[in-house]
């Protein structure tokens, strides 16, 4: 028997990245709740795993693309419904490098995928959650948004742009029906992205961490859960901190 508490039966969920890591521990997590999850991702095999497994959606595209992003959400209401739920995951985190060895087209990249992307899927969700006075937006930043990480600049420049927009968008859609803007920062996760990056890099991030450990992607998800519930309404403008006591502010 699903519990009343945080339930999401029969609400229309879109997770961007959810195709592996993060982005497919929030899918399962909201379709569990009882959601109806659209899975968007760029790799096609992760994307029909996880939507198959959830019993919802495979969409193809990339984030960048206003094209793809509008068409994403079109067809998640066409077949699913009214999308009430989305979440921004996707992200990439660029080479490990000093930031003045890094080329401008690196740096645009990840630009575009972490911030332009949840940009365009908020640009295009937000105007049809505000029609129908409901709706939740949930982001996955990171802790470098808050602190910067050494090698890791256009990473958390990019962070640091989407805890920015979150406050700015809560604000715009304040009082305007039951419609909130969230973020979270996670400190490092046990996830694929790791094994990208340098050793030191990833050693460095966990020195960082009081609990001394990485973070699990189902306890990202138990926070994307509750802020994406009904029982979050007076929760909007915010950037929670999933980081094991590394951030306290």
């Amino acid at each position: 028997m699903m519990s009343r508490f945080f339930n999401l039966a029969g609400q229309v969920a879109l997770v961007t990245g959810g195709g592996q890591g993060i982005g497919a521990a929030i899918a399962l997590r909201l379709a569990d709740a009882g959601a109806l999850v659209a899975v968007f991702d760029r790799e096609e095999q992760g994307a029909r795993e996880v939507a198959d497994h959830v019993e919802g959606i495979a969409l193809l595209g990339d984030v960048r693309d206003e094209a793809d992003v509008k068409m994403a959400v079109k067809t998640t209401e066409e077949v699913l419904g009214p999308l009430a739920i989305l979440v921004n995951n996707a992200g990439i985190t660029g080479r490990a490098a000093p930031s003045w060895d890094l080329g401008l087209r690196e740096v645009e990249e990840v630009m575009a995928v972490n911030f332009l992307g949840p940009f365009l899927f908020a640009k295009a969700a937000l105007p049809r959650m505000l029609e129908r006075a409901y709706g939740r937006v949930v982001t996955i930043a990171s802790i470098a948004g808050k602190e910067g990480n050494p090698n890791l600049m256009a990473y958390s420049a990019s962070k640091a742009a989407v805890i920015g927009m979150t406050k700015s968008m809560a604000k715009e859609v304040a009082g305007k029906g039951d419609v909130t803007v969230n973020a979270i920062a996670p400190a490092v996760i046990q996830t694929p992205i790791l094994k990208g990056l340098p050793d030191a890099t990833v050693a460095y991030m966990v020195s960082k961490v009081p609990m001394g450990r990485t973070g699990k992607v189902e306890e990202v998800a138990a926070l994307v859960h509750y802020l994406a519930s009904p029982e979050a309404a007076f929760c909007t403008g915010q950037c929670y901190d999933l980081s094991g006591g590394r951030a306290t502010y």
